[in-house]
């Protein structure tokens, strides 16, 4: 057996795991795997193996690219009718069924007092884990899974290019070739003081 098809067969056995555990994260590491959600016709084999990290999800947010921990990544649909929740504050957009549970959406451009722009077909529902919490953030965009290695991620959130309205929930910046990517911290982001005070 060649070492491409040794690749192949481990790829397919990870997706398998992936499928079980999260059936919305193995279909978007199924699209990688096709390359429809492929950068500048980049694919898994033009990275160097001394580049695998951790995989994160990357996104679009007012035009930078943010990351988060696949892990903590419960799935990426198409923006849906939301059901309205009275007495929330603006950036709380409503509620939606998700897989049985009733999952709060938050509009991350309202939160973090960006300029809102209006919903266009790229625009996702992110929702995202932490312990027992999970929130559907409203985000510009997915654009792909990625393994980023920790020696690409200046933990130094002053020193990294990140933009005011992310440094209190990021954990630094990743630099890889010629993108720069926010690291988001999670747990910092879901359970923010600010988060937490949804009520008017």
């Amino acid at each position: 057996m060649s070492s491409e098809d040794q690749k192949k067969r481990e790829a397919f056995a990870a997706i398998q795991q992936l499928m079980s555990q999260s059936p919305s994260m193995a279909a978007l590491q199924m699209q990688l795997a096709q390359g429809q959600f492929g950068v500048n016709g980049t694919n898994a084999g033009d990275i160097p193996p001394a580049a695998i990290g951790e995989q994160y999800l990357v996104f679009t947010l007012a035009d930078r690219e943010l990351a988060v921990k696949a892990e903590l990544v419960q799935g990426v649909e198409r923006l849906a009718e939301l059901t309205p929740v009275p007495n929330v504050v603006p950036w709380v957009k409503g509620v939606i069924n998700q897989r049985g549970s009733i999952v709060s959406v938050v509009d991350l451009r309202t939160f973090l007092a960006l300029e809102q722009v209006p919903y266009t077909p790229r625009t996702r529902l992110l929702a995202l884990q932490c312990n027992e919490m999970v929130i559907c953030l409203v985000v510009d965009g997915v654009s792909e899974m990625l393994p980023i290695p920790a020696t690409a991620i200046n933990g130094n959130v002053r020193q990294t290019t990140i933009p005011p309205w992310a440094a209190p929930y990021a954990t630094g910046g990743a630099l890889l070739t010629s993108r720069v990517m926010v690291i988001l911290d999670v747990a910092r982001l879901l359970f923010s003081e600010k988060m937490q005070r949804y009520k008017v």
